[in-house]
């Protein structure tokens, strides 16, 4: 057997492999989405539940004082220059 042909048929394998590899995780894919329930649809969100007030964290200084000094430890920034305008609760 030449060397060419060993070459060629490894790349062949292996992409014969992966074309395999492909169709197998379409049809798995296929039937996850089969067997689903579908999705029922989320319940509107009231307005005074959409907006937090600002009381309902607690300990914000504190909070917003570890996240500062998180940031400068990540970044390596100056504790002094970080400064948060915001925070959402999520």
């Amino acid at each position: 057997m030449s060397n060419w042909f060993v070459v060629a048929m490894g790349i062949g394998t292996v992409f014969f492999g992966l074309v395999c590899i492909v169709v197998l995780s379409y049809l798995v894919s296929a039937i996850c989405r089969m067997t689903q329930k579908p999705a029922e649809a989320a319940p509107a969100v009231p307005a005074a539940m959409a907006a937090p007030a600002a009381e309902s964290i607690p300990n914000r200084q504190a909070m917003i004082a570890a996240i500062s000094a998180a940031i400068a430890e990540d970044t390596g920034a100056d504790l002094s220059g970080i400064r948060i305008l915001s925070v959402k609760k999520v």
